[in-house]
């Protein structure tokens, strides 16, 4: 069965309609679809409102400023939406800062949209319904079997980590920071994905939205393992944000920074993406927890750790 005209707002949502074997359907895609690869060449249906390449505090300041103004931080570009034709379009109901939101989508569409145009809006706020979003576009796109296959990978590697982990004497209690200035600590299926890898979460609860952390809060925890995974930032630039945490006069009195455990993640690409490389990010989040006991094979391009002395001094990273 030929694919109907697909156009996915988010990226994970770009991954997931690939993952059920509806590629080939695809024909446009938001600014940040990069994976997997040849998606590029799509037509861009979105764009940010505001400038992304400064720090993580201008960025954090822009967004604010920005947020209450409008419905998201991202704008549809209504002219090339319609364009692409689309008979199913995917999107998200989850933040406003993530993608662009189910009602820009509907605004966008109202003038010219036909009653045979599918909008699905995506809403995972843990693993459960990261899955239950997987399977809600495997069914628009009538590929349910292709689903199953994709969420039963996923769960049967979840169960597989945590049955394994559940055994181990030791569980390092871990902060994981999705955002560096301000600090906020990660939520949603991080908590589980960190519980599930064999240790304590000191931050964020499973389900909900991440929130804004003290310093003080951070060092009065003094977390084993510190694992950073900004949102939208690939490994290369969350070493640079790694740089500016430890410049910080109290981050060398952290635990973690002591001990020299302290990660840097591809945010982008895995943990904030929430999509079937959820599957690698557990792996990951293993294979930084449990050195010893976990390896599969994404050290180096998926994580990375920090020696000892640039966690410390903000020396340049390994």
């Amino acid at each position: 069965m030929a694919s109907p005209r697909i156009v996915s707002l988010l990226p994970s949502a770009t991954e997931i309609v690939a993952s059920v074997g509806h590629r080939d359907g695809l024909v446009g895609r938001s600014h940040e679809c990069n994976f997997p690869l040849g998606v590029e060449a799509l037509p861009v249906c979105t764009r940010p409102r505001v400038k992304l390449d400064g720090s993580s505090l201008e960025i954090n300041r822009n967004i604010k400023e920005l947020v209450g103004k409008v419905l998201s931080v991202y704008e549809v570009l209504n002219d090339t939406l319609k364009e692409t034709s689309p008979e199913v379009i995917v999107t998200q109901n989850l933040c406003e800062v993530c993608a662009v939101a189910l009602p820009d989508v509907e605004a966008a569409v109202s003038d010219w949209m036909g009653g045979d145009i599918d909008i699905v809006s995506l809403n995972a706020e843990s693993i459960s319904a990261v899955y239950d979003d997987i399977r809600r576009v495997a069914d628009t796109l009538n590929a349910m079997d292709a689903g199953a296959v994709v969420v039963d990978r996923m769960q049967t590697r979840f169960a597989e980590i945590a049955e394994r982990a559940a055994g181990f004497d030791d569980r390092p209690r871990v902060a994981c920071i999705e955002w560096a200035e301000p600090l906020m600590a990660a939520g949603n299926w991080i908590p589980e994905f960190v519980e599930a890898a064999g240790a304590e979460n000191l931050f964020g609860r499973a389900g909900e939205h991440s929130h804004w952390l003290e310093w003080e809060a951070l060092l009065d925890a003094d977390p084993d393992v510190i694992v950073l995974m900004p949102c939208g930032y690939d490994l290369k630039r969350t070493r640079e944000e790694a740089k500016l945490l430890a410049r910080n006069s109290r981050w060398g009195d952290l635990q973690a920074v002591r001990d020299g455990q302290v990660y840097v993640t591809d945010g982008n690409a895995f943990f904030n993406r929430p999509g079937p490389r959820l599957k690698e990010s557990l792996e990951m989040m293993a294979e930084m927890i449990h050195p010893d006991h976990f390896r599969f094979g994404h050290a180096g391009h998926g994580w990375a750790r920090l020696p000892p002395t640039a966690q410390a001094h903000g020396a340049t990273l390994a």
